[in-house]
Parts: structure tokens; C-alpha cells; sequence
């Protein structure tokens, strides 16, 4: 899993910004159990330079080093002493005055060598949210709030079950795709069905559960992602390149609405790139669309109806649109 550089670098910013406020939290408690007990202040400083003046010491005057650093050490520890005693009157402990790091494994660097530390892999997973958050509404969006009655428990004779039954189905899928994310066979979905049957919704639920495991996940409509391959190809904005490498190799793609953009040779040209792409290099992908996967075949050539038929799982969406639904019932929309 690979996080985008941007993402790395405001997770990056955010660190700092923690372990600065960190350290200056420390400072002010500090001070203030200095105010508090000004002899801890002198202390401190004695402890600090006892070993030193020591070792100097010994050196000016050609001594043997050991025992003036022993005899150091036991002034040392006489000063920790009286120096634990003056903080346990006070109310404090020793840790009190020692500065920790909120993270021990990096010390708040977010990586140790060439190993980024979860610390900092939680922060980039939050700023993934926060990203996906501006383009889908994350709020109260989730697989536990998906709700299975606007579906008919009524048996329908062209999907041979209810609809609420295949949407338990179809929610199972999508559950299990998100929640077994990097482990699982399956790689790809197809989610399809008409408008207002819960693909935005399942999709948004994926992306909140791949990205919090800390893959990188990029939600896009299929409109503005062939917008951004045409800026790249044409030279139209400098961030671009960087949008389709994004499209090309983040841990999971999502691509909302795919049929919804205007078909030009480009546009297909563009979608078989993405889709080949990822196949290629073992990425997954979920793509929603109103269309049908007959739908499918006439609308694209064969190349790449056949990658989506044939290598990805498809998900049926069906029942009645449910934002007609709630906007009949005047609640708010799906």
C-alpha cells in the first residue's frame, strides 16, 4: 500500500504540528512546576553539569577518571533523590519532568529508517478521509446504515427473488470486498443498476473502510477523471500528471457514473487505459453505472466490455429509486 505523496506530506505536517504542540505542552508544565518549586530548577541544572565538571576535572588535573565520576554519580544520586522527594510534595512525579516523545517506536519523526510508523500511517489515513470527504458525503454514510427496507421483500419474477433479498446480497459483497480488502480473491467490482438504488452510497461505504485499513483509495466521477487524462494529454493544467497517476496506481479506484461521460474515441481510449492499467498491475477497482452489462458491450468495444464482464464481479442494484422514495416521504435524500 502507497499513500500519494500530497496526502504523505500533509499527514507529514500534521505530525510536526502535533509533536510541537506536544513539546510545548511539556514546556509550560515544566515551567510551572518550576514556579511552583524553584529548587527543582537549581537541581536540574546541578544534575546536568555534576558528570561533566567531573570528567573535566579529572582531565585538568591528570586523575583517574573513575573514581571522580563515581563519586559524581553519587552526588547525582543524592540530587535525584531530594529531587523526586521536592515533586512527591508537590504532588508530582519524576516523569513529570521528562520529556517523551508521543510516539516511542519513531519519536515522533513518523518513520524509522525506511519503515513509515503507524503513527503516521493513521494520520495519512485521516487525511484520505478528510480528502474523499470532499468529494463524497462521508458523513453518515457507512454499511451499518445502509437501510434494506426502501427494497420489497415482494418476490419479482425478473431477478427470481425480492429486491430486498438481492440487496442483502449485493450489500454482503460489497461488505466483504471492503472488509477483506488486500486478502481476497475477489479484486474488482461492477456495481449496476438504475439511478437512486445505492451505488454512490456502497461505494462511499467501501472507500471509508478500505482507507481507514490505511490503503489509498481515489474516488472520481468517470466524467472528470477522462476531463483530467484530456488535461494531460493536451498539456492544460500541471497537476495532471499527478491526477493520472493517481487513477493508475492507488491501492483501490473508484469510478462513479461510467456512462454518464460524453463517448469520444479519446474517452474510451482513456477507460481502457485505466481499467488494462490496474489489471495489469494487480490494483482493484469498483466501477458504479446506471448501464447494464448488455448495456455495457453496445456502449464500449470489446475490449473493454470484456475486462469488466469478464474480470470483475458484478453487483446487481434493484429496486424502486429510493430518492423518489424519500423525497415522496419529504425525508432527506439517499
Amino acid at each position: 500500500m502507497a499513500y500519494h505523496s500530497d496526502v504523505v506530506q500533509r499527514a507529514t505536517d500534521k505530525l510536526k504540528e502535533n509533536a510541537r504542540q506536544h513539546r510545548e505542552q511539556f514546556d509550560l508544565r515544566r515551567e510551572r512546576i518550576y514556579r511552583q518549586i524553584p529548587e527543582l530548577s537549581a537541581i536540574e541544572r546541578q544534575m546536568a553539569q555534576t558528570v561533566r565538571r567531573a570528567a573535566q576535572t579529572a582531565l585538568v588535573k591528570d586523575l583517574d577518571p573513575a573514581p571522580v565520576i563515581q563519586r559524581a554519580k553519587e552526588q547525582n544520586l543524592a540530587l535525584q533523590a531530594r529531587r523526586d522527594s521536592l515533586l512527591a510534595a508537590g504532588g508530582y512525579q519524576k516523569e513529570d519532568l521528562t520529556y517523551r516523545p508521543r510516539c516511542r517506536w519513531c519519536e515522533d519523526k513518523g518513520w524509522r529508517g525506511a519503515e513509515m510508523c503507524r503513527c503516521l500511517q493513521e494520520l495519512c489515513a485521516q487525511e484520505q478521509v478528510k480528502e474523499l470527504s470532499s468529494m463524497l458525503d462521508l458523513g453518515d454514510q457507512s454499511f451499518d446504515t445502509f437501510d434494506l427496507d426502501y427494497y420489497s421483500p415482494i418476490f419479482d419474477h425478473e431477478i427470481d427473488c425480492s429486491p430486498r433479498i438481492r440487496m442483502e446480497l449485493s450489500l454482503a459483497i460489497c461488505f466483504a470486498f471492503a472488509d477483506k480488502f488486500g486478502k481476497s480473491k475477489v479484486r474488482n467490482l461492477f456495481l449496476t443498476g438504475g439511478p437512486g438504488l445505492g451505488k454512490t452510497f456502497l461505494s462511499a461505504s467501501i472507500a471509508r473502510v478500505v482507507s481507514e485499513k490505511g490503503y489509498s483509495v481515489v474516488y472520481d466521477s468517470a466524467i472528470n477523471v477522462f476531463n483530467r487524462f484530456d488535461a494531460q494529454k493536451f498539456g492544460r493544467d500541471s497537476r495532471a500528471d499527478s491526477d493520472v497517476e493517481r487513477y493508475l496506481t492507488c491501492d483501490l479506484m473508484i469510478l462513479d457514473d461510467l456512462g454518464s461521460e460524453t463517448n469520444t474515441p479519446f474517452a474510451l481510449a482513456a477507460l481502457y487505459q485505466l481499467i488494462n492499467t490496474r489489471l495489469v498491475m494487480n490494483r482493484s477497482t469498483v466501477i458504479s453505472s446506471n448501464l447494464s452489462p448488455t448495456e455495457l458491450e453496445s456502449r464500449y468495444n470489446p475490449s473493454i466490455a470484456s475486462r469488466i464482464n469478464g474480470d470483475y464481479t458484478h453487483v446487481l442494484f434493484y429496486g424502486e429509486d429510493i430518492r423518489k422514495q424519500k423525497k415522496d416521504r419529504g425525508d432527506h435524500m439517499f
